[in-house]
């Protein structure tokens, strides 16, 4: 027979309460109460019943998360901080792809409902009102992570996009380029694919630097468009110097292009990314990027959404800070 949470207080001299109390990660007792009856769950093997518990709290101690795209390194750097955080607090997630262009988000909406989730994280994608009113509905706590919303009552946790693309392209200026080409994301992406744009634009008109519409493309952030973006950039005969992506993996497949053609980064071209994936430390020669805290975005969105479960309470905003992380992919020009 199984070990109740009665035989593990009566084991460790404690009472039901403080055992509940230590699984939860809440206060109320000291370090040595709290390593004594972790000793005898181990000791005995004891699994909390889900459940059970589900029934008295009326929680499930699950969280759904929603990616349009799960495969991406972005989104596994995101998750891990959200899993990590969920983890350490005894939560369970739930992971939902809600493919490109949120193609299957209501379903997703639906069936994390009909798991009874506590809470839901919605990544990267827009909140948009139909998806708004089925939330809204349903009552359970949503925060975004890598996203925005005027909606009420919904908090984010996300870059200045604008202000990040801005330095990105401001740090190639400063580098000597003025003859800057940039690879978009998702032309229509009101999230990340226009105000990066706008701040490429912002920090070429602040340095005296003319805009010319010829000098971007727009990819979808991901590798394969990337490519593409750099054989169009390339096919337009630009003097280009240097070349911003709104993403490392659309910056990877910039390099990609480059070794298949002999274009030499940084000799020939300069390239910047943004997101500073694993990835971008592992292409040779090292992506140069823009870093935005991705774990952390994802481990702090969770503890907002934890909070907002266990208290009811509105969590605030976050803008979370980013900085240039310098590699071997942009030259000084003399």
């Amino acid at each position: 027979m199984n070990p109740t949470i009665k035989d593990v207080a009566k084991k460790a001299n404690v009472s039901i309460a403080t055992v509940s109390r230590v699984l939860n990660n809440l206060t109320g007792y000291s370090d040595k109460t709290r390593q004594k009856v972790l000793r005898t769950i181990e000791e005995m093997g004891y699994q909390p019943n889900m459940i059970a518990r589900g029934l008295i709290s009326k929680r499930t101690q699950t969280i759904g998360v929603l990616f349009p795209n799960v495969s991406s390194s972005f989104s596994s750097a995101l998750l891990h901080g959200i899993e990590e955080f969920a983890y350490n607090h005894n939560y369970s997630v739930v992971v939902c792809n809600t493919d490109e262009d949120g193609k299957r988000t209501l379903k997703c909406l639906q069936v994390l409902r009909e798991k009874q989730v506590d809470g839901i994280v919605f990544a990267s994608e827009q909140l948009k009102d139909e998806y708004y009113k089925v939330l809204a509905a349903t009552g359970i706590p949503v925060v975004l992570v890598s996203s925005e919303t005027d909606h009420p009552g919904i908090p984010y946790v996300k870059v200045d996009d604008r202000a990040a693309a801005y330095d990105a392209t401001e740090y190639l200026i400063q580098k000597g380029h003025r003859r800057i080409a940039m690879i978009g994301g998702t032309e229509s992406d009101p999230l990340a694919g226009v105000p990066r744009v706008e701040g490429y634009m912002k920090a070429l008109t602040d340095n005296g630097i003319p805009f010319q519409e010829d000098y971007v493309v727009y990819g979808d952030f991901g590798f394969d468009s990337g490519c593409a973006a750099m054989e169009e950039l390339l096919s337009r005969s630009l003097d280009i110097t240097a070349i911003f992506a709104a993403s490392d993996e659309m910056a990877i497949g910039v390099l990609s292009v480059a070794v298949r053609l002999g274009i030499r980064i940084p000799e020939d071209i300069s390239v910047i990314g943004y997101d500073n994936v694993k990835l971008a430390e592992m292409v040779a020669p090292p992506l140069t990027t823009v870093n935005q805290p991705l774990s952390e975005m994802g481990s702090t969105a969770c503890e907002k959404l934890i909070d907002m479960i266990e208290t009811g309470l509105i969590a605030q905003h976050t803008i979370a800070p980013h900085h240039i992380v310098e590699r071997q992919t942009v030259r000084t020009l003399d």
